[in-house]
Parts: structure tokens; C-alpha cells; sequence
């Protein structure tokens, strides 16, 4: 099984070229951070509102990256909310989304490409190896937001992040989403830890960026 951060990167691949879509600055990267704290509260090891982000259990999780996020939290002595973490976790691990990329080319759903541009520049590729991941995950998002089934918490919280990365429309066509526009957003609400940190990661990309504009040339 992948997880919700892997799912979350594969989602914002283009199958057909391997390139990531394109995203606002850092927004993908604060996304990650965002669906790694999701995954440790879903599975009881932390606790977040609008407010507070707690460890509630520190037991290593068997994932060496997920215990290196919550050794990283423990470390500091106050009580802190999940904007302040998602910075702090993008700052300590800057590599994240290649880390989770040779998660997916170790697992065999991608592999890494690279040709030269021009003679010169090297660009990086993912083409997918083994679609049947990408497209589960799509088949279960399109099935829930198209159907009045409840979904999961942790289809709510990946709903929510897609929204957040403006990644929803890779998924829909645009006559779709003009149907289930309120659908989404009445997804977006169901979860308190999707909401939380979905909008901590909108918080802080919108801090970047106007740090960003504010900059002299």
C-alpha cells in the first residue's frame, strides 16, 4: 500500500509526460508535509485543530520517514499549530518530494527519465511504470465525489489537499466539476484534521508568495 503522501505526488504527475503539473511556489511541497501530518493523525499518533498540533504517541511507526516528521516535533517544547510545523518540516526535510519519488521507483510505479534539452540542459522525467496505482486512486476519488457515498477520513482529507493544490481539475473534466462543485466543498468540511491542515498549507503558501512579491528586484 502507498502512502497518502505518494498517492498525493502521483496525483500531481502527468502520467504522459512525467513531469510534475504545473503549481504556485512551494505549494506541492507544503502539501506533502500536509498529508504526512494527516497520515500520522489518522493513525493515532497526532492530534491538530486550527490551534494545536500534538504528538499523542511517539512509538516509532516502521516508516522511517514518517518517524523522522514526529521525532523532528517532538523536539520542540511548545505546543505549536500545524501552519508553523508544515514551514518547519519543508526547512528540515527540503528534499521530501525526492524522497518520495525513489519511494515510488523502489516500489516500481515509476522510473526516473532523463534527456537533454537542446544539447545542454538535462531535464528529469517519472514517466509511470505501473499505472494501477494512479489509477485506483483516481477511480476512488472520481466514485466518491460523483456518488452520494460517504467517504473515508482519509479520502476526505486527500479531497481536501487536491482542492488545496488546485489538482482537482486533473481529475474531472470542467463539466463534471460545474456539477460537483458543492459536493467538494461539502467534503472539504466533513474532516477537522483535513480542514486544519488544509489550510495551513493554503496559510503558509500565501505567506511565501506575498514574502516572494515583496522582494526588491
Amino acid at each position: 500500500m502507498i502512502t497518502f503522501a505518494e498517492e498525493l505526488l502521483l496525483l500531481a504527475l502527468d502520467d504522459e509526460k512525467g513531469k510534475f503539473y504545473s503549481m504556485p511556489f512551494m505549494t506541492l511541497e507544503y502539501a506533502l508535509v500536509g498529508a504526512i501530518l494527516m497520515e500520522l493523525a489518522l493513525k493515532n499518533r497526532l492530534e491538530t485543530d486550527q490551534e494545536h498540533l500534538i504528538i499523542v504517541n511517539d512509538a516509532p511507526t516502521g516508516d522511517a520517514l514518517f518517524d523522522k516528521v514526529l521525532q523532528i516535533i517532538s523536539q520542540e517544547p511548545k505546543t505549536l499549530n500545524a501552519k508553523f510545523w508544515i514551514r518547519e518540516i519543508s526547512k528540515a526535510i527540503p528534499n521530501l518530494k525526492d524522497i518520495l519519488l525513489e519511494r515510488l521507483i523502489a516500489k516500481g510505479i515509476i522510473k526516473k527519465s532523463e534527456h537533454t534539452i537542446l544539447w545542454v540542459f538535462s531535464e528529469r522525467c517519472y514517466p509511470t511504470l505501473d499505472d494501477k496505482e494512479v489509477k485506483e486512486v483516481r477511480t476512488r476519488i472520481r466514485e466518491i465525489v460523483l456518488s452520494d457515498n460517504i467517504p473515508n477520513p482519509r479520502d476526505i482529507a486527500l479531497i481536501t489537499l487536491l482542492d488545496t493544490c488546485n489538482l482537482i481539475d486533473k481529475i474531472f473534466s470542467k463539466e463534471e466539476l460545474e456539477r460537483a462543485e458543492k459536493r467538494i466543498e461539502q467534503i472539504a468540511k466533513m474532516d477537522l484534521i483535513g480542514q486544519a491542515l488544509s489550510q495551513a498549507v493554503s496559510d503558509v503558501y500565501k505567506m511565501v508568495n506575498l514574502a516572494v512579491a515583496a522582494e526588491p528586484d
